[in-house]
Parts: structure tokens; sequence; C-alpha cells
């Protein structure tokens, strides 16, 4: 193999595999899974939980920060201060429960807290654990499970009265 054709590259060598390391960390990527013929090795930082391989929850920074109820004009004014959104952090597949057998994660009525998993969202195959970032009742569900979401799309609105 020359090292000057990028094509012919073995997926396990020691530098390359630093390098998709260091790509990991620079993207915050929890999963890697290359494949090259009959080969495949996986990265992986983090821990796992279940059939899904999850993410850590996503740091807030990456959250886009919460907008006025106002903005959405279907929302009356007067639970403005009442009521969150929990947005996608990404674009990707929202997912309701951590396993297709498995049961929702959050269904409207249940309170939430800051750190409450509401959902995940698969991202080039890594699933992503969002947390609720705020404490309340879910009042509705805004996205179906397996729907593809934008980065910012409203995915459960909550009532922090409650």
């Amino acid at each position: 193999m020359s090292d000057s054709d990028p094509g012919s590259e073995d997926v396990f060598d020691l530098e390359r595999l630093r390098q998709l390391v260091e790509l990991m960390k620079e993207h915050d990527l929890a999963q890697l899974d290359l494949r090259q013929g009959e080969e495949r090795i996986q990265l992986q930082r983090g821990a796992v939980a279940g059939p899904y391989a999850t993410a850590a929850p996503l740091v807030p920074q990456l959250v886009e920060p919460q907008r006025p109820a106002a903005a959405d004009s279907s929302q009356p004014q007067e639970d403005d201060e009442n009521v969150a959104y929990i947005t996608s952090p990404m674009v990707g597949t929202f997912y309701s429960k951590p396993t297709p057998e498995a049961k929702t994660f959050v269904t409207v009525g249940d309170l939430v807290g800051p750190e409450s998993t509401v959902c995940i969202v698969e991202a080039m195959k890594v699933f992503n654990e969002i947390p609720a970032e705020v404490s309340g009742r879910v009042i509705a569900m805004l996205v179906e499970n397996e729907e593809p979401v934008e980065y910012g799309k409203p995915l459960f609105k909550i009532d922090t009265a409650s």
C-alpha cells in the first residue's frame, strides 16, 4: 500500500486511528464505526447503555437558547412565562424511547427535571440522550417517534409552573 494514495490507507493504521480520535474530540463525537472490506473497528468515547449506543447528554452550550413563546404565534400570550420548549440541539432522527421495545422516556403529564432524559436524537449513527434542562410538567410532545428533526425544532412543551 502506498501512503500517497488516500484510498489505500489501512483503517487500522495507528496514526490514522490517532487522527480519528482527535477528530472525534474536535467534533464531540461519541462513537465512530469504520469498515474496510471484512475488517471493522468501532471507536467510542464514554459509556454505552442498552442496545442503542448513547452519548453523554449534550452540554448546554450546544443547545439553542430558549426562544420566547411569543415567537410562535400559535402559543397564547398569557402562558409565555410558564412555558418552555425543549428543542433539538442537532439535525437527526427523534426517538422517544431507548429501544424499540422499551417504554417512552416521557409522556404528556410526566414531571421532568433538568437532568431527566426526555428523548434520543440520532445523528450519523450516534444516539445522543437529550436532557430536559428545565423542571416542569410535559404538556405536549411536538414530534412523533422516528421523525426527522432539524436543529432548533421544538420537541416538547413544558409547563414550568408545575
